[in-house]
């Protein structure tokens, strides 16, 4: 049986004439989620947001199976071995294993790596063939006939991201064979469908202007350009400037390509150097979306004085950051300092793959004509007689390749080098400027700047900071949200903002009107080693926010030392940030929140299910260790205990939820069990709610009826200081069965202790009494029970006027809370006892019931 995805979905057998494809639309859908994600668990979860979005029916789950069991039958019918060894039910989902080669898409992906790879080791017929193979499995969009959920969507934007990719390989390599006349018409058809895909407009211009039609690549650029201006109101990127400006100049070497060499003349002239005259400035043009970095422009405008000869100054930072941004318009602005030339090389262009290859090019910025030597040497000796006595800015974008940026760095005082790169270059200058993302009001600036006039922000202040935020500061997003907004006016910056709120929406969107900026994102991931693209992803699974090496160490399942290595080179690589002020005592540190979903998003598409799940219960019980240490201890990493538990309670609550989704019940029931105390003295509702309503499903799941009752009681504990008092009478009768029923002698104490509460609450004291008796002999064996019960009966004899009795419990609380070493229990048995001395008062009107639970006595009519 076949599987073909690329395009309307279609299933062949050879025991059909013809398709045997579903007809029903959420079964189509169920197998192309099952398909683009062949060989993998996906989760119920997935399957039921992606037929359902946010709104799903009650009956999903069940729904879910009979479309599972018919998909089944009906492919069953067809080919006999498809059967439930091919589409198994794998907690806590489903996958379908396949053959790679019956699935289109596993081929397509295959020959596109193997095409990229025969492209860069420079096997171009190779290279044109395997992505010709690869594009031709295309009939059109992903599953075009079937309809898109979150994942689909996801996966049809990745996909047509590496179509383009495969696309543009095909006539780069093409090129190189010196098929430029045959590609010209299929290039001007891609632009018409691609206006704003830069790099197919440059593959364009080179074929013209290889075909002796100069002029067209010219207009081909100007094009372009009125397209970007007018539409986004920024000006097109500097590799292809770059371009236009060799083929404006006539460039020769843009003529040559391995497979038509150029012919060499009978006498070869040596090179020849214009030493003066007007500096040469060969800029990429002014940004008129630049915004901000006044500080950083100061800095590096100091860095660059009295470079001492073959030094340079580096801008350092993460991919989008806006290292080229920044460099550009430093050279701008420092004409006066460079007035024998500013020049603008991009290392990351393919032609200058060497130094040889880059020096060549430089020279020929700098003025230098005729033939060029191909020795290291000579045009080293070359870039020094063309510097000499001059003051020029050279400005070398893209790379962090010591060996390619040492020999273009001037050897001339007076003149310097300006470097941009992610990392910098080990030895080659201790004049680094570090560049981060922009701080608030500056984003703000530049979305606004970059969105252009024809966006209407005036009254939409809170949308824009909003945008800006989720945004991260991060110029790459900024610029891709407001070519976004600028391609839909009609939103507003609020539609834009709900549309970037969604995590699981927001790279797509921000991809949509920017193509590369995913692959942007992504470029520094696949950079990066198999063991630093493994701990990134693992490291997406943490919450948002900063976090301790105990926690790194948990999720990567690695001892401290080895840790610290991988946390470090992940900063280095520019995929991890070191916080200096971390939350906590110690170093911290944290993933840009773009970053980390593009973590998220690698974790979901190349992380085995198995090696998910065990992540995932690492870091459950990290964090329930924590939870733990911050539920009984007075601190936690340095932080009052209260406080630690507010700073990371909204990501306890989100690990519980990715513990549920992974079918983690055991670890969702211990990690909300060690949030109970906490979640009660700050009164956090919501988050108890969230949690503990997934625990009890967890623990229902698992048959453990005494977290059941245990969970039904935190519950009823919870409605009853919402003052839902019925409710609450529900939970802890519910415990009670349960309890009774498991039997869970301590958890059935503790439910009779709920119900007291109750009691005591309306003035109901005989019924309290009558409840606790019998719950202090069920909880004798359970310190935390026995410490509920004596705090209760220790109230009841307050509220009945026999304060040594009371005493007497609250004495028996302050023993157990010593014993257990819990700090906040013991400080409340504290509080309690002074209470019942007669020391000092409570607040009129106030009664404090349990550790930081307060009532308000009624007023008096």
């Amino acid at each position: 049986m076949r599987f073909r995805v690329l395009g309307p979905l279609e299933v062949t057998s050879p025991a059909a004439s013809g398709p045997v494809t579903p007809r029903a639309a959420k079964i189509r859908a169920v197998l192309a989620t099952l398909l683009v994600c062949a060989n993998e668990v996906v989760s119920v979860d997935s399957l039921i947001d992606e037929l359902w979005g946010e709104n799903p029916p009650r009956t999903a789950t069940t729904t879910l199976q009979v479309y599972i069991s018919q998909l089944r039958k009906m492919l069953q019918a067809f080919d006999p071995e498809f059967g439930r060894e091919t589409l198994v039910t794998r907690p806590p989902g489903y996958a379908l294993h396949l053959d790679p080669a019956h699935l289109d898409l596993t081929v397509f992906e295959e020959l596109h790596h193997s095409g990229r790879e025969a492209l860069l080791r420079r096997d171009h017929a190779a290279a044109a063939d395997l992505q010709r193979r690869a594009l031709a499995l295309w009939r059109a969009p992903l599953a075009s006939d079937t309809p898109h959920g979150a994942l689909l969507a996801r996966t049809a934007v990745r996909l047509a991201e590496t179509r383009s990719a495969a696309l543009e390989q095909r006539v780069r390599a093409e090129l190189q064979l010196g098929r430029h006349l045959d590609l010209v018409a299929e290039l001007r058809s891609i632009v018409a469908e691609m206006p704003m895909r830069e790099e197919f407009h440059a593959l364009l211009m080179v074929a013209l202007y290889r075909s002796g039609r100069q002029a067209d690549a010219l207009r081909v650029f100007a094009q372009l350009r009125r397209a970007l201006v007018e539409e986004l109101a920024i000006e097109p990127g500097s590799r292809i400037q770059q371009l236009h400006q060799r083929i404006l100049a006539g460039d020769g070497e843009l003529l040559r390509s391995p497979a038509v060499p150029a012919p060499v003349p009978a006498v070869v002239p040596g090179p020849r150097t214009v030493p003066g005259g007007p500096g040469t400035q060969q800029l990429p043009a002014r940004d008129p979306a630049f915004a901000g970095r006044t500080e950083d422009l100061d800095r590096l405008g100091v860095l660059l004085r009295d470079v001492p000869a073959g030094g340079c100054v580096a801008v350092a930072g993460a991919a989008g950051v806006g290292k080229t941004a920044l460099a550009v318009a430093a050279a701008h602005e420092l004409d006066a300092r460079f007035p024998d030339g500013r020049v603008f090389v991009e290392l990351t262009d393919p032609d200058p793959a060497s130094p040889v290859g880059a020096l060549r090019e430089l020279l020929g910025r700098l003025g230098v004509s005729g033939p060029l030597p191909s020795d290291l040497g000579e045009l080293r000796s070359l870039l020094r007689r063309s510097t000499e006595g001059r003051r020029v800015l050279l400005v070398l974008d893209g790379s962090g390749c010591a060996e390619l940026i040492r020999p273009l760095l001037p050897a001339t005082s007076g003149s310097t080098a300006l470097v941009t790169c992610r990392r910098v270059p080990a030895g080659l200058t201790d004049r680094v400027l570090e560049l981060n993302v922009l701080p608030p009001d500056e984003a703000r600036e530049l979305f606004v700047a970059a969105a252009g006039r024809r966006v209407p922000l005036r009254g939409a202040e809170a949308q824009v900071r909003e945008v800006a935020e989720l945004c991260g500061g991060l110029p790459l997003a900024l610029r891709a949200a407001a070519a976004r907004l600028a391609s839909r006016p009609h939103w507003g910056p609020k539609m834009l903002a709900a549309r970037l709120r969604d995590e699981r929406r927001r790279l797509p969107e921000l991809t949509a009107a920017a193509p590369g900026f995913h692959d942007r994102l992504r470029s520094s991931y696949e950079e990066a080693p198999p063991d630093l693209r493994r701990a990134f992803r693992l490291l997406g699974l943490l919450p948002a926010g900063p976090f301790g090496p105990r926690t790194a160490a948990a999720v990567l399942g690695e001892n401290p030392a080895r840790t610290g290595t991988v946390l470090r080179d992940l900063v280095e690589a520019r995929l991890l940030h070191r916080v200096a002020d971390g939350p906590t005592r110690g170093t911290h540190h944290r993933l840009h929140d773009l970053w980390r979903l593009l973590a998220r998003e690698c974790l979901a598409n190349e992380t085995p299910q198995p090696a998910l799940r065990a992540a995932t219960a690492r870091m459950a019980a990290g964090f329930t260790e924590q939870a733990l240490a911050a539920d009984s201890a007075a601190e936690v990493a340095g932080l009052p205990a209260l406080e630690w538990f507010a700073l990371h309670q909204d990501g306890l609550v989100e690990v519980v939820q990715a513990c549920h989704a992974a079918g983690l019940w055991a670890q969702s029931v211990r990690l909300a069990d060690a949030m109970t105390g906490m979640l009660e003295a700050r009164a956090a509702w919501e988050a108890w709610e969230a949690c503990h309503g997934l625990a009890l499903d967890a623990a229902r799941r698992l048959e453990d009826l005494a977290a059941e009752a245990r969970l039904l009681r935190s519950l009823g504990d919870l409605a009853w200081q919402r003052r839902e008092l019925t409710a609450a009478a529900e939970y802890y009768e519910g415990a009670l069965l349960t309890a009774d029923a498991a039997p869970a002698l301590a958890e059935r104490g503790r439910a009779l202790v709920g119900l007291a509460d109750l009691q005591l609450d309306t003035g109901g004291f005989e019924g309290a009494a009558a409840l606790l008796s019998p719950a202090l002999d069920a909880v004798s064996g359970h310190p935390r029970g026995r410490y509920e019960a004596h705090r209760a009966l220790g109230l009841l004899a307050l509220e009945t006027g026999r304060p040594a009795e009371a005493e007497g419990h609250f004495t028996q609380c302050l023993d157990t809370a010593g014993a257990l070493g819990d700090t906040r229990l013991e400080s409340f048995a504290r509080r309690c006892l002074s209470r019942a001395r007669g020391g000092a008062p409570a607040p009129a009107g106030w009664t404090e019931l349990r550790p930081g639970v307060w009532r308000l006595a009624a007023a008096p009519a």
